[in-house]
Order: structure tokens, then C-alpha cells, then sequence
């Protein structure tokens, strides 16, 4: 299936690892120009020279903090300015702040919430001018399943369910200008690096444990997450807009009505 994803511009925050690298490889597989953000110069070079030679579009990156305005709404300008407009803002970006303590609740509201707001107000100027040019724009924002579960008193949910809220929010009043707004939600997912591959090496037995959890037998990889992100994020998904796709293999007992 062509996804009519050639040539349009995205913009990838988080993009050097895991689910974010996974997300940006996929759209430049695609045919998109791609700019990703990290906060480490040389894990940006690489990234950048690897999906060039690999994928043939325009790569390009720059070091930025989600949790600096300043820094984050530079790079987004930039990125638009390098790539020639703004079709598709994937944030990405989590502080993954698990827990009750005060500072999960501060760490988690500058970045994932502050993070995506200040992304989506910079980017939002370009991503109108596309809509209004192509007739589609997109934003994605990496959310989890904990938005729609509750065990315990946790920040890492609770922020991931205002951004929900928020995304919703964007949906309603960007439909009428063809910016759609969506979350992809992931569950359980493993990779080298990454929290669950930190967990086998650290605590097998609660790492054994939650892989149980999941019906399919496995834990997702990112390009699971990238798929169902990139298909949102193009035309094909045009009439998409407002949900909380979560991309789980059942791992979740909610009913989604």
C-alpha cells in the first residue's frame, strides 16, 4: 500500500533510539524528509548519517532539550525552515517518570506535557500551511497504556492521560483546517537500551513477570510502534483524528467503546 507519505516533511523529537528511531527510519523509508532532536550530538550524527545513506531523503538533526522552551521551539523553527515546511510532528519524547515523589510529577509535566505543547506551538503555523496546501497534516504523540490504567498512585499514568485529554482537545479544534491530532499508545515494549532490556538485566524475575503479561508471548518492538504511528500520520488516515490507538497485543483489559 502506498501510504502518498513521498516527499511530505516530518519532524521526529526523541529520534535517535527506540521508538522514536524506529518512527523516523519508517517515515524516511516512506519517502519523507526527516528532522529528529536528541541531547546527544553524537548519537544525532549518526542517526542522521546512517537514515541518509540508507533511505536517500533529506535527514536532519540538532541537539535540543524538551524541557527548555527555548531549545525545543529553536529546533522545531529549524527543522521546518531545513526541511521546507512541516507536514507531520511526531513528539515523542517521555521523561518516563514513574512514581509519586515530587519530582516524577515535575519531570513528567515539563516533558511529556509541556514538551508536546511547546512542539505542537511551534510547529503549528507550518503544519496549518500544509493542510491547507495538501488538505492533510499530522500529529502524533507517543503516549502509553497507563494513560488507561490505574494500579497505584503514579505520575507516569497520570501524565500520560492528560496528554490524551490534550490531544482530544487538539483534534475538535484543528478538524475544521485538516490538522489531525492522534495518540498511539504503546504497551509492553522491548528493546537493547531501553527500559525492559534494563529490567531482564537487572530484575529477571520482574522482567519474566510482566512479559507473562502479554497474551501474544512477547513484548512489542518499536517498529510495531512505528507502524500503526506512521499509518495515522499519513493520508491514508485522513479521516483519523482524536483517538487513543493503543498498540498492545492485549496486554490491556479495557473494552475500547
Amino acid at each position: 500500500m502506498d501510504l502518498g507519505l513521498k516527499g511530505k516533511k516530518a519532524i521526529v523529537t526523541g529520534g535517535t533510539r527506540g521508538i522514536g528511531r524506529a518512527i523516523a527510519e519508517l517515515l524516511a523509508e516512506e519517502g519523507c524528509d526527516v528532522a529528529i532532536c536528541a541531547r546527544n550530538a553524537d548519537q544525532i550524527a549518526d542517526a542522521v548519517k546512517e537514515m541518509a545513506d540508507r533511505h536517500g531523503t533529506k535527514i536532519w538533526g540538532e541537539v535540543a532539550d524538551i524541557a527548555d522552551a527555548d531549545s525545543l521551539k529553536g529546533f522545531i523553527t529549524r527543522a521546518g525552515e531545513e526541511l521546507g515546511g512541516i507536514d507531520v510532528l511526531v513528539s515523542n519524547a517521555s521523561a518516563l517518570a514513574i512514581g509519586n515523589a515530587e519530582d516524577a510529577w515535575q519531570n513528567g509535566l515539563s516533558i511529556d506535557i509541556l514538551g508536546a505543547v511547546r512542539s505542537v506551538d511551534a510547529a503549528l503555523p507550518q503544519l496549518k500551511a500544509s493542510a491547507e496546501k495538501t488538505g492533510d497534516a499530522a500529529i502524533i504523540r507517543i503516549g502509553s497504556v497507563s494513560s488507561v490504567s490505574a494500579t497505584e498512585p503514579s505520575a507516569y499514568g497520570a501524565v500520560k492521560g492528560a496528554m490524551v485529554h490534550y490531544v482530544k482537545g487538539l483534534a475538535k479544534k484543528l478538524a475544521p483546517e485538516h490538522v489531525r491530532a492522534n495518540v498511539v499508545s504503546p504497551g509492553t515494549v522491548y528493546f537493547k537500551g531501553g527500559v525492559w532490556h534494563m529490567v531482564e538485566e537487572n530484575m529477571p524475575e520482574i522482567f519474566k513477570e510482566n512479559l507473562g503479561r502479554n497474551p501474544m508471548g512477547r513484548m512489542a518492538t518499536p517498529e510495531d510502534i512505528a507502524n500503526a504511528t506512521v499509518f495515522l500520520a499519513s493520508p491514508r488516515s485522513c479521516f483519523t483524528t482524536g483517538i487513543n490507538m493503543l498498540v498492545d497485543g492485549a496486554i490491556t483489559d479495557r473494552v475500547n467503546y
